[in-house]
């Protein structure tokens, strides 16, 4: 069974609910030329964003990637709620001079002095990490599974896409290699027949001849061309097939190809041929493009 690619273009969304504590973890990702990747979490969660990381690495390796991770508590065991005594006796001093001092009366300090920032403070309450964890990795699992899953799906399709572009540039090749030796004996056809326009019954030497159309072979010769670019197609289907992380690899052969198509441009000396390797080039820039979304 063949092993399947990924695109670096996904998205995964997991929920938990463990010991009246809800966590939610989404995950998007888009092209990079790394692994890259920004975790967005509580403060209260601050500690376990290494293993957070880690645990995603397992499975994604290529992308630019955010997670956002969030948790709602239905549990006041949860909520530390804090008073800072010192403070509110300094409010208070100070309610009591302004009493003083403006003859004022009847006021409820004590609502009042509760009301000032920092007096009455409400945090969450710290648990253990262990416990945390093993609440969180569940949603944190179901996003990764999900976010796999779409990038599973979309560098198949990509992969599909791409293996047909392939035929098609086995088509192509098999024309260019099929039609190069008919040019030079075209090309020789011709040389014989504007020379009998040109001298008439006069002899031509045809070793000159020969020498002239060996030249005009070797020049436009592309059999290492398409050759290479025969073994190039056929390393494109073995690492597609062969699944897991191809974008380099693949990135790497295209360029190659590129390269051998350029060559074959420019030694092109027929119209056939050159309408072959216009196309040739259109299809192997339409893999490059693609390429650039696996992982």
């Amino acid at each position: 069974m063949n092993a399947s690619v990924r695109s670096m273009t996904g998205y995964g969304r997991g929920e938990h609910i463990a010991e009246e504590r809800k966590f939610t973890v989404e995950m998007k990702s888009v092209n990079h030329r790394y692994n890259d990747m920004t975790i967005k979490l509580p403060r209260s969660l601050a500690s376990l964003e290494d293993k957070i990381k880690k645990r995603i690495m397992r499975d994604v390796f290529r992308g630019k990637t955010d997670v956002y991770i969030s948790f709602e508590t239905f549990s006041a065991d949860d909520v530390d709620v804090k008073l800072n005594e010192t403070l509110a006796a300094a409010y208070i001093e100070k309610l009591n001079l302004l009493e003083e001092k403006f003859g004022l009366t009847g006021g409820n300090k004590l609502e009042l002095a509760a009301k000032f920032p920092d007096v009455i403070t409400v945090e969450k309450a710290q648990q253990e990490e262990a416990v945390i964890w093993e609440a969180l990795a569940p949603a944190l699992d179901e996003a990764v599974e999900k976010f796999v899953a779409m990038r599973t799906v979309e560098g198949e399709n990509l992969k599909k896409d791409i293996l047909l572009k392939g035929e098609r540039i086995k088509t192509l090749v098999a024309e260019v290699k099929e039609r190069s030796p008919l040019v030079v004996v075209e090309y020789q056809e011709k040389l014989n027949n504007r020379l009998k326009e040109l001298l008439g019954s006069v002899d031509v030497d045809p070793q000159r001849i020969a020498t002239e159309v060996a030249v005009f072979a070797d020049r436009g010769c592309v059999d290492e061309e398409v050759t290479r670019l025969e073994s190039h197609l056929v390393q494109l289907k073995d690492i597609l097939e062969g699944g897991g992380q191809v974008g380099r690899k693949l990135d790497f052969l295209i360029q190659e190809m590129n390269r051998e198509s350029n060559t074959i441009a420019s030694k092109a000396n027929d119209i056939q041929i050159v309408k072959a390797t216009i196309e040739l080039k259109s299809e192997i820039e339409k893999i490059r493009e693609q390429i650039q979304n696996l992982e």
